[in-house]
């Protein structure tokens, strides 16, 4: 899918500034959903923001100021107050201040959600607090993070779901398994997808070719090679009759016609008409945008809010946004103005 192959592209450049969006998403390697990347960014806290400098990562605050100077190998945002870094191949948290409050050894892990972070151990995965203390023991062969009080797991080749406690709701029996969001998950069966809810009760037939997660009432759904738009009762709102088509955010949803990129609303109405190369979705009352090569944000009425002038642009999140210049990276507010130049 070529919005797949996309944030992919940024993945690699970024180096793991967006990681924790797709970490929230899917821990596997196996058939990764990239669909979810941008969504997961209302969860993330930035009272700081991760800078690159010489090679080394560290955290900014909002005047652009070094709070936790440049020392990490990798380093990712703050969740639940903590943030990943990663030393000589290991992964741990620090603290705001910088302080390790679990120091790195573990192999893989991944950002807190609902106090619980997904951690990989002797090639198995299980959750630990945010004490570092093992909450639910490394047992499953793939997991997600848990949304909604429960998390996606696979046992025996199937995926099921599991409570906070460890404990399993609902029975391992699916090919895939997505994040519950507003009380309906995604799930797999055969080779269709379909809903159901926190009870594993069939809410919406399996029988689409690819879902995307319910966001303001509905959620993105592919039959036939185009996608539209259902309810949560599964009724079709907007036919299908997009190449792409995203979450809504912000009362507006990213959606492709042919090799152009505009915005709808929840009624399937075109408000900002497909004239972009590429297209992200509107955060803070901006969303970046690419025309000719080059990244710059519009308001929610598609007017220039800041000129297309970077090579990459990602959403604002705590009022900055990360945009990359000759592949360095650096922050903007929201008049364009750096608060961190650029830098590698």
């Amino acid at each position: 899918m070529n919005k797949s192959i996309y944030f992919l592209l940024c993945l690699s450049i970024i180096g793991g500034i967006t990681w924790i969006q797709y970490q929230q998403v899917q821990a596997s390697s196996q058939d990764i959903k990239l669909k979810n990347l941008l969504s997961k960014q209302e969860q993330v806290e930035n009272q700081l923001f991760r800078i690159i400098q010489d090679g080394k990562y560290g955290f900014i605050d909002q005047t652009g100021k070094i709070v936790i100077k440049p020392q990490f190998d990798l380093a990712w945002n703050f969740v639940d107050g903590l943030a990943q870094i990663k030393i000589d191949d290991q992964y741990g948290y620090i603290d705001q201040t910088g302080k390790p409050v679990i120091p790195p050894q573990f192999r893989l892990s991944y950002a807190f959600s609902d106090k619980l972070a997904l951690v990989l151990v002797d090639y198995k995965y299980g959750y630990i607090d945010t004490s570092g203390k093992v909450a639910i023991k490394p047992q499953f062969e793939e997991a997600l993070a848990f949304t909604e009080g429960l998390a996606a797991i696979k046992v025996g080749g199937k995926w099921g779901y599991i409570d906070i406690s460890g404990k399993l709701i609902i029975e391992p029996k699916f090919e895939r398994a997505l994040h519950f969001n507003q009380e309906l998950a995604a799930v797999q069966v055969g080779n269709k997808w379909g809903y159901i809810n926190s009870k594993g009760q069939q809410v919406i037939t399996p029988q689409f070719n690819e879902t995307w997660k319910f966001s303001l009432g509905r959620a993105a759904v592919k039959l036939n090679e185009k996608y539209g738009y259902i309810n949560p009762s599964g009724k079709l709102i907007v036919k299908p009759q997009f190449v792409e088509a995203w979450e809504f955010s912000e009362g507006l949803a990213v959606v492709r016609i042919d090799d152009k990129y505009g915005y709808i609303n929840t009624n399937g109405q075109m408000v900002i008409k497909p004239q972009f190369d590429k297209a992200v979705s509107f955060s803070q009352g901006l969303a970046a945008v690419k025309i000719d090569n080059k990244y710059g944000y519009i308001d929610s009425q598609g007017k220039i809010a800041i000129p297309l002038e970077f090579d990459i642009a990602l959403s604002f999140m705590s009022d900055l946004a990360l945009v990359y210049v000759e592949g360095k990276a650096g922050y903007i507010n929201k008049t364009g103005d750096f608060i961190w130049s650029p830098t590698n």
